[in-house]
């Protein structure tokens, strides 16, 4: 299973989430992620998606550290962020009874 992360800012505040990052403590050895992957958007700032991979067991985990990495850039102006949990189909197919 995934978690997504959107995270938007306006371009102005791009270096300070930049410095942000770079402060970020490292991943536990339960999550595996891909990203950060920007977008610029004209007129609109930026995106940026980051995925985290992690086994079922691990997701209330996973959920409390993306959420407390995520929460440290409030303050920067614009910031905002959302989280998501995505599962695999297979596991889909479980939650109703089909696999």
């Amino acid at each position: 299973m995934v978690l997504v992360g959107m995270l938007s800012y306006p371009s102005e505040s791009a270096n300070e989430v930049g410095k942000r990052f770079l402060n970020q403590k490292p991943l536990p050895g339960y999550i595996t992620m891909k990203g950060p992957y920007i977008n610029g958007i004209l007129g609109e700032g930026i995106r940026s998606l980051l995925i985290y991979e992690c086994e079922r067991s691990k997701l209330p985990d996973a959920i409390e550290f993306m959420g407390n990495r995520l929460a440290s850039y409030i303050g920067v102006p614009g910031y905002t962020y959302s989280i998501q949990v995505w599962y695999e189909a297979t596991e889909a197919l479980k939650m109703i009874g089909l696999a």
